[in-house]
């Protein structure tokens, strides 16, 4: 009986499966209006949505503001760092 030929299946260790998030982080540049307005535009988030994220960004010096797919994130990334708030796009956990 002959053995069937088992072709290895590779992955690619970029993939990540989960959703990914937007962090952004204070700085001394920007006002609170100016983050909360570009929060909603960015994320579509609601004026107190926003506030919440601006004051924990100030008091903590980041804060997660958005979860989406990574297309998704860098675009809301894209929006916000527009202003010169500094971003980072990651997965949300680490596989």
């Amino acid at each position: 009986m002959s053995n069937p030929l088992l072709q290895p299946i590779l992955q690619d260790q970029n993939t990540h499966s989960g959703r990914w998030m937007v962090t952004i982080f204070d700085n001394d540049t920007n006002t609170v209006d100016q983050v909360e307005d570009v929060l909603m535009l960015a994320t579509g988030c609601d004026a107190q949505e926003a506030a919440i994220e601006t004051w924990e960004a100030h008091t903590f010096g980041k804060a997660p503001v958005h979860f989406a797919s990574q297309s998704g994130c860098e675009e809301a990334a894209r929006i916000i760092s527009a202003i010169g708030v500094k971003t980072e796009v990651a997965p949300e956990w680490q596989d």
